[in-house]
């Protein structure tokens, strides 16, 4: 981990519970099914706005609910 900490992207969690497959949330977000796994397994450098607008719009939630800020440990 960094001496900065992480940010951690909870997409996989918002998934299973809402039960939306990631076809739908693709169709829905318009977004590539490729995206989504990379998103899903913590695989992005560089988070895009428009992207997180639109699963906070289709999972009706808001950004904390998608993005967790892990401190470096001690």
């Amino acid at each position: 981990m960094s001496e900065y900490g992480k940010i951690k992207i909870k997409l996989d969690e918002l998934i299973e519970k809402s039960g939306m497959s990631k076809n739908k949330l693709s169709h829905k977000a318009e977004m590539q099914r490729t995206q989504i796994n990379n998103y899903c397994k913590n695989q992005v450098t560089r988070l895009d706005t428009d992207v997180l607008a639109r699963i906070c719009t289709v999972f009706n939630c808001k950004i904390e609910d998608v993005l967790e800020f892990i401190p470096p440990e001690e």
